[in-house]
């Protein structure tokens, strides 16, 4: 079978996100900013492995939020994830690539990557609300440099979640004061989640 880095991977060149108005950090939801980036003519596949070192290209990434009643679900990413430096920092984000093998014969690859991550990482066993939250951009960190997060919100019914990847480990809830405190043990991505659901309970759209 092949390795995680053998497959090809979505994603658009960096170019593109320039064309669209380039961000470091956050950008709330924005339909039309969203719908010029992620326009299906620009996308394309490439090897994960080239990929994961060339700037000029940007992997699509969905990062997916579940909150309870305020409370946001996290977890720490098991030392034996794809991902090597994101090993043992704690996430709030569920996730990872959009496969060509896996998903390009989809009538619409993003989302049904986006779904199956889902579906591979956790068990959801309550009804939620989705809605895309905004996106990430965070070229401080090599890692950040090659991908490009699309953060989609999960407001869920009931706290009924369930890790199903060898990956999450202590997966719990927590309010996000909480996890503010302890911000410094989280990957870059989340930490910029916290500040955009802040934002979000400020402006009294956030619960």
């Amino acid at each position: 079978m092949a390795g995680a880095m053998d497959e090809r991977v979505l994603g658009l060149p960096t170019e593109r996100l320039r064309r669209a108005g380039l961000f470091q950090g956050f950008r709330p939801f924005d339909s039309d900013f969203i719908a010029f980036l992620l326009d299906p003519a620009h996308l394309e596949y490439r090897p994960r492995s080239k990929a994961e070192t060339d700037p000029s290209f940007k992997q699509l990434i969905p990062y997916c939020v579940l909150r309870h009643r305020g409370r946001i679900f996290h977890y720490e990413r098991g030392g034996r994830g794809a991902e090597a430096r994101l090993r043992n920092l704690l996430s709030v984000g569920i996730g990872g690539h959009i496969s060509e093998i896996e998903d390009g014969g989809a009538a619409d690859p993003y989302r049904a990557g986006m779904l199956r991550e889902l579906a591979e990482e956790v068990e959801l066993r309550t009804p939620f609300r989705e809605r895309v939250f905004g996106m990430i951009n965070d070229d401080s960190t090599p890692v950040g440099m090659v991908h490009l997060g699309i953060v989609h919100l999960l407001d869920l019914e009931t706290p009924e979640v369930r890790s199903v990847e060898d990956g999450i480990d202590g997966a719990g809830f927590a309010t996000l004061e909480d996890l503010q405190r302890g911000a410094a043990a989280f990957e870059s991505w989340s930490k910029l989640v916290f500040a955009a659901l802040a934002a979000d309970i400020a402006r009294g759209r956030g619960r």
